[in-house]
């Protein structure tokens, strides 16, 4: 393979890993990319989690085998399979070199100096593959996993130089997967409440809107819950702050907790005083069991005064949902009414007859200024 060729192999490498969006689509365009890259049948990108003592598959791609998934959800081999991992390469790298890749075949090592391994080699026998290529992935000076191409029993044999653009490849890779480390945490943050670890309004706003946009495609039922936690002020007042954080954060947790009775379900901290739930899926009964669940929960609470629970569900008799604030509003009116009765349970809009007040209240024009949240003076 010429220079001018491995060169535009690893622009490509570098671009397909760039425009990935989650780490999904990165870990696939860099194994796609090497595989590309060398004339592989097949690649894999496995990263070793330390503490597990485990070298585990993120994706695999090419010609897979029957017990291949593209992204596995169990591959993982136990590292001392691999004592490359944690002996050569340590070896290596602690006296100053760096990480070079290695050849094995059906027959055993061809290029490099790892060692043997038997394991790599039964898996190319049991696999149908002629050759293998294992290329370390160094990230922040430490081994992070391993890039594997593999061709076919007929192929060429990986040559030396190939081994040698590997780690080139390989490095490439790191690159790209520090980015895609540094943009994930960059959007966690972005859409995290510091002190709750829940989600935050914007993310609330960005699934809202998705979640209306199905409902509207495909009548997907949308439900959202609303919650007020009673007594913080009380709390800040007579306690102190970090009293009514350890409130808010222990009630997050109980959020979370019957949240996960939903599945999918999003829970979030609003601002202030205010949570909320959202369920895309999910029967409206089974949301209005999660939000009875976190009404009872929330008053056996050691702080604070229990919650006041409002819930708005497109399966319910609401008349037309077009858009997250109208879903949004109705939500908060069933919360407002919850606040205004002291009720111990949720209130659930629609579910009073036509004549329910928490329509009214919803539909009725707000007072200048009443808008407490940016989303809900969104567009209708």
């Amino acid at each position: 393979m010429g220079e001018d060729i491995r060169l535009a192999a690893v622009v490509a490498l570098a671009q397909g890993m760039a425009a990935a969006h989650t780490p999904q689509e990165c870990w696939h365009a860099a194994a796609a990319g090497a595989c590309r890259a060398l004339d592989g049948s097949f690649a894999a990108l496995s990263v070793w989690e330390r503490d597990l003592g485990r070298l585990r598959v993120l994706v695999n791609v090419g010609q897979r085998a029957p017990d291949e998934e593209e992204f596995p959800e169990a591959e993982s081999y136990p590292v001392h399979q691999f004592p490359e991992i944690t002996e050569f390469l340590h070896e290596r790298w602690a006296g100053g070199g760096g990480p070079n890749a290695w050849v094995e075949t059906a027959e055993g090592t061809a290029a490099g100096r790892p060692g043997y391994s038997h394991r790599r080699v039964d898996a190319l026998r049991r696999r149908g593959r002629g050759c293998c290529l294992v290329a370390p992935v160094l990230l922040h000076g430490r081994a992070w996993g391993e890039l594997y191409i593999a061709r076919a029993v007929r192929a060429p044999v990986f040559a030396r130089g190939d081994a040698d653009f590997a780690t080139v490849l390989a490095s490439v890779v790191a690159a790209g997967i520090a980015q895609t480390e540094r943009l994930e945490e960059a959007r966690r943050l972005a859409f995290t409440d510091a002190l709750t670890g829940l989600a935050n309004r914007r993310a609330v706003d960005a699934h809202l809107d998705e979640a209306i946009d199905r409902h509207r495609t495909d009548g997907t039922v949308v439900s959202l819950v609303v919650c007020d936690l009673n007594g913080l002020k009380r709390v800040n007042d007579t306690q102190g702050h970090a009293v009514g954080d350890r409130l808010l954060e222990r009630f997050g947790s109980v959020l979370s907790l019957c949240g996960a009775m939903l599945p999918g379900a999003l829970a979030a901290r609003l601002g202030g005083d205010e949570f909320c739930l959202l369920a895309v899926g999910p029967p409206a009964d089974d949301v209005v069991e999660a939000a009875d669940q976190l009404c009872r929960r929330a008053g056996r609470l050691e702080l604070g005064e229990g919650v006041a629970c409002g819930v708005a569900s497109t399966a319910d008799p609401l008349g037309p949902v077009r858009s997250a604030r109208r879903l949004f509003r109705l939500a908060d009116a069933a919360q407002y009414r919850a606040k205004a009765l002291r009720a111990d349970r949720p209130v659930v809009a629609g579910r009073e007859g036509p004549d329910d007040p928490v329509l009214r209240l919803a539909d009725a024009p707000p007072p200048e200024h009443a808008e407490r949240r940016s989303f809900r003076g969104r567009r209708p």
